[in-house]
């Protein structure tokens, strides 16, 4: 392997690791450590702008296929974004109903 084709394997690695970071923070998957599934949206939202700035600064130094790959990613996250956004709010954030026979 080459230092061009280790470079890309490298790059292809680091926006795997965001995009698997960003499905845990959007509750897509199971959070390997709590084996919960957890949302944070704001933390997705994060995430997913860390990598647009990764496209920028990116910009006319990816190989046709880096591109593609990063575009495609950033897409298909900024769609699930938009699927859990629009949700309800997690179960747990709502008020309890109060116990019957009690004022």
């Amino acid at each position: 392997m080459n230092a061009q084709e280790k470079n890309q394997f490298m790059f292809m690695q680091l926006v795997m690791m965001f995009h698997t970071l960003t499905m845990h923070q959007l509750g897509k998957i199971k959070n390997p450590v709590t084996d919960k599934v957890e949302r944070d949206l704001a933390a997705a939202q994060g995430s997913i702008d860390m990598l647009e700035m990764l496209k920028e600064k990116t910009k006319g130094n990816l190989a046709q296929d880096e591109d593609r790959f990063l575009t495609n990613l950033l897409k298909e996250l900024k769609l699930n974004y938009v699927d859990e956004a629009s949700k309800p709010a997690e179960p747990s954030s709502i008020t309890p109903k109060p116990e019957e026979g009690k004022p």
